[in-house]
């Protein structure tokens, strides 16, 4: 299904595919989170997920799919950090050789957990080089297949397995979501998410939340069209500066989501620090985005609320700067 569609039982055989080998995250509940926000709130920690991420995911669902011709030539991806583990945790399991194309200035803990699952990684300059190009000029010479780190059908399927264990394991609670938050880089996690709550919760609205100054997915959603974010912007989210939507991605999200959201760099540190502090999680700058959205918006107040929380990847020396911070 690398082309053509996605329908929510492709969200399903994902499902199946992944079942004994991604890790079943909890909806965690906590009063304090409650009662600082005026919502109730679950929250599904992927940080907990192998690799660190929900990008586990979709890239063992798509090198699942793939043939054995294709599985001997090995696969290619790009990536800041997520993707390139996900691909090469489940690329390791399959016997798959991988190569990630990732940015010279990718935390470092990101290259080393890469590199530890046995991928090769070859680095590009974020500003001076397009990372597609470099991409697909490897893949060509070796023969490898792209795995695409979100306008892939199959990695989407995958992405939205978190969106169906969230209904499944929010309906077992009796628990009726009236909002749920999604990270948003390209696109890939809302999409697999919003198709598989459109089948089993359609009441629930879904938001996007971005980081500051990377709002592509705000604006394209009140253009209709999709917008590129300014070059030379920064943001702490490492795993979410995607220069646009994923044209894939953005006809399934322009139809399925609320809206967007953005947060800033301070919002995002102090839901990093909330985490750890309250939730007793580690999670990574885009991981929090969610989180920091619930935290600094008072439009939740009074809902039932979810949060994904996206990855637990940070650097070590980051992180500690962060949670010493005063708020």
């Amino acid at each position: 299904m690398a082309s053509g569609h996605l329908t929510f039982h492709h969200v399903q055989q994902a499902a199946g595919r992944l079942l004994g080998r991604s890790i079943l995250t909890p909806l965690l509940r906590q009063p304090e989170l409650d009662r600082d926000t005026g919502a109730r709130v679950v929250v599904k920690p992927e940080c907990l997920q192998r690799s660190g991420s929900f990008k586990y995911r979709g890239a063992f669902n798509a090198l699942s799919r793939l043939t054995a011709e294709q599985r001997r030539a090995g696969v290619l991806a790009w990536s800041s950090g997520n993707h390139a583990q996900g691909v090469a945790a489940a690329a390791q399991e399959l016997g798959i050789t991988a190569t990630i194309v990732m940015p010279q200035d990718a935390p470092r803990t990101k290259v080393d957990n890469t590199r530890a699952y046995g991928a090769e990684v070859v680095f590009y300059h974020r500003t001076r080089e397009n990372r597609e190009d470099v991409g697909r000029a490897l893949a060509e010479a070796r023969g490898a297949t792209i795995i695409a780190p979100y306008d892939n059908y199959d990695v989407m399927a995958g992405q939205g397995t978190c969106g169906l264990e969230i209904a499944e394991q929010a309906r077992a609670r009796d628990i009726t979501l009236d909002v749920l938050l999604v990270c948003c880089g390209g696109g890939g996690l809302s999409a697999g998410v919003a198709t598989a709550m459109q089948h089993l919760s359609p009441g629930t609205e879904l938001w996007a939340v971005e980081p500051e100054h990377f709002d592509d997915h705000a604006r394209s959603l009140h253009s209709g069209r999709r917008e590129q974010n300014k070059p030379g912007n920064t943001s702490i989210c490492d795993a979410l500066l995607a220069p646009s939507p994923g044209e894939l991605t953005f006809e399934i999200n322009r139809q399925l989501l609320t809206g967007a959201l953005t947060v800033s760099d301070a919002q995002v540190r102090r839901a990093m620090r909330y985490a750890f502090s309250r939730l007793k999680l580690v999670v990574e700058p885009g991981g929090a985005v969610a989180l920091a959205a619930l935290l600094e918006n008072s439009r939740f107040q009074g809902c039932t609320v979810g949060v994904i929380i996206s990855g637990g990847n940070v650097d070590p020396a980051l992180f500690a700067d962060i949670i010493r911070a005063p708020d």
